[in-house]
């Protein structure tokens, strides 16, 4: 069995981690750390947990862990590791942005490896820390990484995408509480969101001249979960050609899945799947993903990192049915 920690155990994303692992076949989970809630049942915060009476948040740590999560805010996990030394056999999935890229992926001698599969399956096998990929990021590089593969973003990228309350976290702000999300949208971070300077060094790691626009209007929906991502290029490429791309390009990797029809957020969403349409319109290419937030675009995807680097199938304890109506 392998025995993990989690730690900032009071979150949404910690919240899917510890629903995920509790079923997970080869997993123990040895504690939820969490500096506020310690002593205190997890099912008065993660309330569908109820039925787990006995688990509890602690604020003690097990440094001799195979694998402890960080579900801490971002700029908290590196001083949380700065403050906390681990076994140099317990292995680190960080789900802040705190290492992705890459001036900031070596800690004390610690080498954190992008955690987008599709990206570093091989580099992800041998790996003692990750640094999971953003939400937003992940579903807009699953829909451009096929085409930078094969050097064909050649143009300025337009994406628009819509994330759902959770992605803003648990805590109560502004622009999260029910009577101002409800029947509403907005605009946030246009063309500056953290997540830009991840995607354009994956997509550069690809395609090496890249050196376009990418630009991104993230949107705040007024649903719980999932992201819908559509984006656009100029492309001479045929739908045909494109979708062979898509698929060769994704041909040995779980979850991803191409399709030419239209396709909708409750496919994905309480799934670990990212769903991709492709479209050709006169010389526009328009490139539309759909995934869950807290599962691919956070929870899910550490669960599948920490598979491949304890040598598991990628999907153990991931298998999950979409709830469609």
């Amino acid at each position: 069995m392998i025995r993990v920690g989690i730690v900032g155990s009071s979150g949404y994303v910690a919240g899917e981690l510890i629903r995920c692992l509790l079923h997970h076949p080869a997993v123990k989970i040895d504690f939820l750390y969490s500096h506020t809630s310690a002593g205190v049942k997890v099912s008065e915060i993660h309330e569908d947990l109820f039925n787990y009476p006995k688990l509890t948040f602690t604020n003690q740590l097990n440094y001799h862990i195979n694998l402890v999560f960080l579900c801490l805010g971002h700029g908290n996990s590196k001083k949380f590791l700065l403050e906390n030394n681990f076994s140099d056999d317990t292995k680190i999935i960080d789900l802040s942005n705190d290492f992705r890229l890459q001036k900031n992926a070596i800690l004390n001698g610690k080498e954190f490896v992008y955690g987008l599969i599709p990206l570093n399956k091989a580099r992800i096998k041998t790996a003692n820390y990750i640094a999971n990929p953003g939400c937003f990021a992940t579903a807009i590089q699953l829909g451009l990484l096929p085409l930078a593969a094969h050097h064909e973003l050649n143009n300025d990228i337009h994406i628009h995408a819509l994330t759902g309350s959770t992605g803003a976290g648990q805590e109560h702000t502004a622009t999260t509480h029910f009577s101002w999300r409800e029947n509403n949208l907005s605009i946030y971070k246009p063309f500056n969101h953290q997540h830009l300077g991840e995607i354009n060094e994956s997509i550069t790691s690809l395609q090496k001249e890249f050196q376009n626009e990418l630009n991104f209007i993230p949107l705040r929906g007024n649903f719980t979960r999932g992201i819908f991502a559509s984006m656009y290029v100029n492309s001479n490429l045929s739908e045909a050609v494109v979708y062979s791309l898509f698929q060769e390009f994704y041909k040995n990797q779980e979850f991803v899945y191409i399709t030419k029809k239209t396709i909708n957020l409750k496919q994905v969403v309480n799934t670990n799947n990212c769903l991709i349409q492709l479209q050709k319109i006169g010389n526009k290419l328009l490139i539309t993903v759909v995934i869950d937030n807290l599962l691919q675009g956070a929870a899910g995807q550490a669960i599948q990192n920490m598979n491949l680097m304890f040598g598991l199938p990628e999907s153990t304890g991931l298998i999950f049915k979409a709830s469609n109506f």
